[in-house]
């Protein structure tokens, strides 16, 4: 987990009450549902996740800063973790047992309680976008497989080959839970699965959340991360 807080507010004049009377912005993201073992967490793979995190965080941090909303820097916070093949979402997400990349991903707004989320998309380079157009232009919440692709073409979503989210590692652990290594394959699924929650100058809360899911996944399963009140809220 990743922090980033700031009081907006200027030097109180004597005897003032001291309390910020602007919110306070703050942004809190993770790249992972859980811990890798640390034996297998080198010095330089360590370096290579704060990296990548600390870009996100920045990122997502100046978008408050410049006093965006709390949707635009949840949503550019969980893009980049998706463009990073370290993490379990977009392009470093896990494979299926059938050898594809199911995406989810899911986004609410926490002063209208609107919400958004996508599953089993295929083609989708960031699912949280395309999350996000599900709950601004269109009636409903959750879209799915083909649909929700078909959903990101009217948008103008982009879509990429299947071939962007193949990273070698994430095939590898594939390979090994399909011979029987369970052990081998589990290690990865739990630090994986990207989020952000922030608070923008305004007062306004949002969070969201993304994935790959589960090595191996069979049968069109579906996590928490796209589901309104278990994944996100």
């Amino acid at each position: 987990l990743v922090l980033a807080t700031t009081a907006l507010a200027g030097p109180a004049a004597a005897g003032e009450n001291t309390m910020p009377k602007t919110p306070t912005l703050a942004l809190a993201i993770h790249g992972g549902a859980g811990a890798m073992p640390r034996a297998e967490m080198t010095p330089a793979m360590e370096s290579q996740y704060r990296a990548a995190l600390a870009a996100a965080l920045d990122a997502g941090y100046a978008v408050l800063e410049k006093g965006g909303s709390s949707l635009d820097a949840v949503e550019t916070v969980v893009r980049l973790l998706e463009d990073e093949p370290l993490f379990n979402a977009g392009r470093g997400a896990v494979f299926t047992w059938d050898g594809r990349n199911e995406l989810d991903a899911s986004i609410m707004d926490g002063p209208t309680r609107r919400a958004g989320a996508v599953t089993g998309v295929l083609h989708v380079r960031n699912p949280v976008s395309l999350a996000r157009r599900v709950m601004e232009r269109s009636p409903h919440v959750l879209l799915s497989g083909a649909g929700a692709e078909e959903f990101a073409l009217e948008q103008g979503v982009e879509l990429v080959p299947r071939t962007w989210f193949w990273t070698e590692r994430r095939w590898e652990q594939l390979q090994k839970l399909r011979q029987g290594d369970r052990r081998a394959a589990a290690n990865v699924n739990y630090y994986g699965t990207v989020g952000a929650v922030a608070l923008d100058a305004q007062g306004r809360l949002a969070a969201a959340t993304s994935t790959g899911g589960t090595t191996g996944k069979r049968w069109g399963r579906i996590g928490d991360s796209p589901l309104i009140g278990a994944g996100t809220w």
